[in-house]
């Protein structure tokens, strides 16, 4: 058969740099993704009495719960009350998106069998969903910084670099849990239901650092959400610029785990159809 007569087909095997295509399919829908991240936003609110007010009361509500049971305890934090909510925000950011992301990556199974779409997009509109919810709930933080006393300042912008960090480092949790996931179900369990909760009380949410005995604060280094969390608390609540090198370790942190969530997907992308 001549070569003009040879009907071209695709083989993922056959994929030399299957990161780069899966890079390249994921920009070119990247529309989707928008009306996936709308829809998400619209679909939260739309039976909802309290409407888009929701994203601002819940952080608010369980801030309110913490703030009346370790107030006593916590005595000595300025504004205890904004430096819960400062954590709450990045913790329910990342805990949410990679919850989301994950599941739906995992659970879509049938779809992918019956249209082809770039599976990372669902990941990825997951962080895009839970950006949108953060920004909309440094609302109340405002006020509730305002009435603990604690000031917004010129620093107050810088929010954003954690925040983009923080949503590659998320997305790379994201493609690696579901990754594994596909192919053993009972680890996005586990990460759903033990992993979050142990990870959140092992990270300085609730409490200041100086009630950790030293060998614990030792091992909050290789914690990356107390980075990440601090880099975020250091403008927001803090008022002020944050070090070099914590910028530095955090923007580490968001590039490997990013970099190897990607890689270690795009080449398992083709067993979700057919293992989820």
């Amino acid at each position: 058969m001549s070569k003009e007569m040879q009907t071209p087909f695709y083989d993922s095997a056959q994929q030399q740099n299957a990161w780069l295509f899966e890079m390249a399919e994921t920009l070119k829908y990247k529309d989707l993704i928008i009306h996936l991240v709308r829809r998400d936003v619209t679909a939260r609110y739309k039976r909802s009495i309290l409407g888009v007010a929701w994203t601002m009361i819940n952080p608010l509500g369980m801030m309110l719960i913490l703030s009346v049971i370790f107030s006593q305890v916590f005595v000595a934090v300025e504004g205890y009350a904004a430096y819960i909510l400062s954590g709450l925000l990045m913790w329910n950011f990342f805990s949410q998106s990679t919850v989301t992301g994950i599941g739906s990556i995992v659970a879509g199974g049938d779809l992918f069998r019956r249209i082809y779409v770039p599976r990372s997009i669902f990941a990825i509109s997951a962080i895009g969903t839970a950006i949108v919810n953060l920004v909309i709930s440094l609302v109340p933080f405002l006020l509730v910084s305002v009435v603990v006393g604690i000031r917004p300042t010129i620093y107050f912008p810088l929010v954003v670099i954690p925040i983009i960090l923080l949503s590659f480092f998320s997305l790379g949790v994201s493609l690696i849990i579901a990754s594994l996931g596909v192919r053993f179900a009972d680890i996005v369990e586990v990460y759903n239901n033990i992993g979050l909760t142990a990870w959140m009380y092992l990270t300085p949410i609730l409490y200041p650092l100086d009630v950790l005995p030293p060998w614990l604060l030792a091992l909050e280094k290789f914690n990356p959400m107390f980075h990440f969390i601090k880099l975020f608390r250091d403008p927001l609540y803090y008022g002020q610029m944050f070090y070099p090198q914590l910028l530095g370790i955090c923007f580490l942190m968001s590039a490997i785990t990013f970099i190897t969530g990607w890689i270690f997907f795009s080449r398992i992308t083709d067993e979700i159809a057919y293992r989820s």
